[in-house]
């Protein structure tokens, strides 16, 4: 979809938007989400969220198969999005308030790293593949695969068992229940200060959003090398998920933390000067590799932190910190494209990434002693 609206467009700030699109909705709803996941059952919740999603993408499909070109395809486009953004709103704390429903509290660690490994797995197949058949056989197919397996996701939904709600502390009206998510969050020092971190280095640090401009404009290996591109952050996700496995984060995780997040700026700075395909390809595996430490202890943390009854809530804050930094990164990268240019910007991110980082590191003094 990305490369489909540069296409149209060949403007930086047009990549910028599809976050912002896909952000607002989701922010809005979010709270509401929350108490959605910790009020209502969590699958039903689900299953209308994925449902909506699988029509977004038939429409996408509709709109690129009727569409003669020109850009006023892009406005149904970014509609389309804004309805992901809502679905997405409610999908990611019904999720994650489920998932301890389904497994054992002393399992929740090796829970939380096994499900960012599949994820990751499925983020190297995906963009690798979506870029050889968008490449080869265009985006009509691309788009047709896409609603085939998120159908298939849908189904294999259903067969998850029904999960009744966990009981209730206390019977509260809509604001307070919002109040005591949030209240928790800002309350507890190491995970707010976790999630402020990843927030902060998601805002600036990702280059993610231009990539398909490096791929056209830079690199010169168009959407199949686009595939690669994207993919390679995941692969060392993947990679570092699975040392995790064996090797998990206990000792000294706070640090580690903080030295990851770092790191990834650092690659995000190498990422923008280079102009070396392969060496892109490298820098941006390396920032998956570190992004994965960020992503296992943040939800580690969060997970065995907080009590049952307020996990919808606390995943809804979650998501507002970390799965719409993501969009609104992307509108800051592709605003920050727009006006420096697009190499200093990824450069600029990746700097302040690193400066988040020490300021993190200087005012959170619980987080740099955590162990888990």
């Amino acid at each position: 979809m990305a490369w489909q609206v540069y296409a149209l467009t060949h403007d930086p700030f047009s990549l910028g938007l599809i976050g912002l699109a896909e952000a607002i909705p989701a922010i809005v709803v979010a709270l509401y989400a929350g108490h959605v996941a910790d009020n209502f059952e969590r699958k039903k919740v689900i299953v209308v969220s994925l449902f909506t999603l699988l029509c977004c993408s038939i429409g996408l499909f509709l709109i690129t198969f009727q569409s003669t070109g020109g850009l006023a395809v892009l406005l149904p486009i970014y509609v389309i999005i804004g309805l992901t953004g809502f679905a997405r709103g409610f999908l990611g704390p019904a999720i994650f308030a489920l998932m301890p429903q389904l497994i054992k509290k002393e399992d929740f660690s090796n829970a939380v790293t096994w499900n960012s490994t599949f994820w990751q797995t499925a983020a190297v197949v995906g963009p690798a593949a979506g870029g050889l058949i968008f490449g080869s056989l265009g985006l009509i197919t691309t788009y047709s695969i896409n609603i085939i397996l998120i159908g298939a996701a849908f189904i294999l939904l259903l067969f998850i068992p029904n999960k009744p709600l966990p009981p209730k502390v206390s019977n509260t009206s809509l604001g307070e229940s919002l109040k005591e998510g949030l209240s928790f969050v800002f309350k507890d020092q190491i995970i707010l200060s976790a999630i402020s971190l990843d927030l902060f280095a998601v805002l600036f640090g990702g280059a993610v959003a231009l990539l398909p401009i490096f791929a056209s404009d830079i690199l010169l290996v168009g959407p199949m090398g686009l595939g690669f591109l994207r993919a390679a952050p995941s692969v060392g996700a993947v990679v570092m998920g699975g040392l995790v496995l064996f090797f998990p984060v206990k000792k000294h995780a706070g640090k580690i933390l903080l030295a990851s997040v770092a790191a990834f700026g650092g690659t995000m700075i190498g990422f923008g000067l280079s102009t070396s395909f392969y060496l892109s390809l490298f820098l941006l595996f390396l920032s998956g590799i570190f992004d994965a430490v960020s992503v296992i202890v943040r939800s580690t943390l969060i997970q065995t932190h907080t009590p049952e009854h307020l996990k919808g809530r606390v995943a809804s804050v979650n998501n507002i910190f970390i799965g719409s930094s993501n969009e609104i990164g992307s509108f800051e990268s592709g605003l920050a494209a727009k006006i420096m240019g697009i190499v200093p910007s990824v450069i600029f991110g990746g700097s302040m990434t690193i400066l988040v980082v020490i300021i993190t590191a200087l005012k959170a003094k619980r987080l740099t002693k955590l162990h888990m």
